[in-house]
């Protein structure tokens, strides 16, 4: 009789019971349930920073407005009366001039600066903000998304944009009020939009 010798193989033993499956689906579903949780959570949150900035630009705007609707100028950002109660006119170079005096008038840029807190504002977000606004109400595309924080370049030719159309010869005080006004519609537009963007995506305000 010929001996039979048998090698034994190490197997590595794999538990492929039910139970063990379905224990790994559970384990792998509460953890997409738990991420898209907080995904929800951050866009929701996003959503309500972005709304109330927003409706904090809308409100500077209107303010801006109320600015213009007083007095306006151009060929300068403000009007203001001096110490000795005459009316001096300062360019954005000599903008400090009117800290701490009567202002008579602005122009469309010096009003939103005003209107955010004076000229130290100058360089602020809000006046940034606001002013891509202002620029979207006038250049921008009835309806399309407001482009925000261009290139420095790209905002200080945008900021001549708007100096240029205040100062045109025709242009009057009802015609800056006006696209202020717009502009306050376009963030009344841009809040739409989000909302309607995050509600589709499942994102939405509850």
């Amino acid at each position: 009789m010929t001996p039979q010798f048998r090698v034994q193989h190490d197997v590595d033993h794999v538990d492929a019971s039910p139970a063990a499956d379905e224990q790994q689906r559970s384990l792998l579903r509460s953890w997409i349930d738990r991420y898209r949780a907080r995904r929800v959570v951050w866009f929701r949150r996003r959503l309500e920073h972005q709304l109330a900035e927003l409706g904090q630009l809308q409100e500077l705007i209107g303010d801006a407005r109320t600015v213009v609707d007083r007095g306006w100028v151009q060929h300068a950002w403000f009007a203001y009366m001096d110490d000795r109660g005459q009316v001096r006119r300062a360019s954005s170079a000599a903008a400090m001039d009117v800290a701490g005096r009567p202002l008579v008038g602005a122009c469309l840029v010096g009003s939103v600066v005003y209107a955010a807190g004076g000229p130290h504002a100058v360089h602020s977000q809000p006046v940034q903000r606001a002013l891509d606004l202002v620029w979207h109400a006038l250049a921008g595309q009835e309806g399309a998304p407001v482009l925000w924080c261009p290139a420095p370049d790209v905002r200080m030719a945008r900021v001549r944009d708007l100096t240029g159309w205040n100062d045109a010869g025709a242009r009057n005080a009802a015609e800056v009020s006006g696209l202020l006004l717009t502009a306050e519609r376009v963030a009344i537009a841009e809040s739409d939009r989000l909302v309607a963007r995050a509600t589709e995506k499942g994102f939405g305000p509850v």
